[in-house]
């Protein structure tokens, strides 16, 4: 028989919600986000969600219990549906210590698809390109509210990231819009560089330490190629066990305030 992630987790939060003991003597940890959070290929138990609950659980001796969220394949408009309407999105957050969330890369994985097949839109072959940046900032707004709503960052560790591009090299390569004189790369790079400002500047106005994923993936210039830094696993996109302990480091980085030190 199998049983799916959300069957389990609902089975623990019953648990949580009639064992008030369990609740005193652990600190909660829900990840949410894509499939970065869910720990698509990396090792069982090895993607950053998980090295980040162990590495808190080292550095400041409190049990830790992981509820990790994430879902392959989900968009920032997805992320946004949950929190919005589902209970047990929206119990776990309320019930955690620790919160962490990715999400966006997806969004930018399909407008620069159909950019790569002619058909974004616009005279430049651009338009999906930004509607896919409007509506992540919207989307992201809702999200970044959502948690918020549910948890304070003033009692709560609530950490973000930015987003990679494992597409430097192939992007560099191709042209597929001749008519506007830019490679793949320099065309698509100013929505990824736009995306990102966006999460720092939000995450920081709201008093969010980000992770910066981005600059540790592709430099300061965003032009370096995580695959040759062995970061990315063997589908070109997804980290790999280095790439999820690069992130969950970078996480560590950030500290755990305001919960420690106390």
């Amino acid at each position: 028989m199998t049983v799916s992630k959300r069957t389990v987790c609902t089975w623990v939060l019953i648990f949580l919600v009639t064992s008030p003991a369990a609740l005193a003597a652990a600190e909660l940890y829900t990840a949410l986000g894509d499939s970065l959070a869910f720990g698509a290929l990396a090792p069982p138990l090895r993607g950053y969600a998980y090295l980040y609950r162990n590495d808190i659980a080292t550095d400041t001796g409190a049990t830790v219990f992981l509820y990790d969220l994430g879902v392959p394949g989900w968009t920032s408009n997805d992320l946004r549906g949950a929190l919005k309407g589902n209970f047990l999105f929206r119990v776990l957050v309320a019930k955690s210590k620790v919160v962490t969330w990715d999400i966006g890369g997806n969004d930018l994985r399909a407008a620069r698809n159909s950019y790569k097949g002619g058909t974004c839109g616009g005279p430049d072959n651009q338009d999906c390109l930004k509607v896919a940046v409007a509506t992540f900032k919207i989307n992201w707004n809702a999200i970044m509210g959502a948690i918020l709503s549910l948890r304070s960052s003033s009692n709560t560790i609530v950490r973000t990231m930015d987003i990679y591009n494992p597409f430097v090299v192939v992007d560099s390569h191709s042209d597929s819009w001749p008519d506007d004189g830019l490679n793949d790369f320099q065309a698509l790079k100013p929505y990824l560089d736009e995306v990102n400002s966006y999460i720092a500047t939000t995450a920081d106005a709201a008093g969010i330490p980000h992770a910066s994923v981005y600059k540790a993936f592709n430099g300061s210039g965003g032009d370096e190629d995580p695959i040759a830094k062995g970061y990315i696993a063997f589908d070109s996109f997804h980290p790999n066990a280095t790439g999820h302990a690069v992130i969950a480091n970078l996480l560590r980085l950030l500290g755990y305030s305001p919960l420690y030190p106390r």
